[in-house]
């Protein structure tokens, strides 16, 4: 398994470092996503929750059946590109109130496996 250099964004989300030395890169489908939500200033935010089922073509996280949550660990520039390598953390501990979009939260304990959400205001 590959570790990933840590560095690049806003990690207030992160509420541990557990998980951080284990994320694996990934390729973002950027044509999944929507530039006025997901990027409007041109760079997807650590802490966006992402699709993470195939490692080839992430996408934005919906609570659809079947997908595996993720979240990007570093920002990435997306600057007219339309794959992008990321790190993406697959497991640890989240403050939702940090995250840099809003989300939708995992409905099943199996769709949020091996994240711990830390909820409170201003955490």
């Amino acid at each position: 398994m590959k570790i990933e250099s840590i560095g690049g964004g806003d990690q207030s989300w992160l509420a541990s470092d557990h998980g951080m030395f284990n994320a694996r890169t990934a390729t973002i489908d950027v044509s999944t996503f929507t530039k006025a939500t997901h990027y409007p200033d041109g760079v997807l935010k650590s802490g966006t929750a992402v699709n993470a089922a195939a490692e080839g073509a992430v996408k934005p996280w919906t609570g659809a059946t079947g997908e595996k949550l993720g979240f990007l660990l570093t920002d990435q520039s997306v600057d007219g590109q339309t794959k992008i390598p990321a790190p993406i953390l697959r497991h640890g501990m989240v403050k939702t109130a940090r995250l840099p979009i809003t989300w939708v939260a995992p409905t099943t304990a199996s769709d949020a496996a091996g994240f711990t959400f830390i909820t409170e205001a201003g955490a």
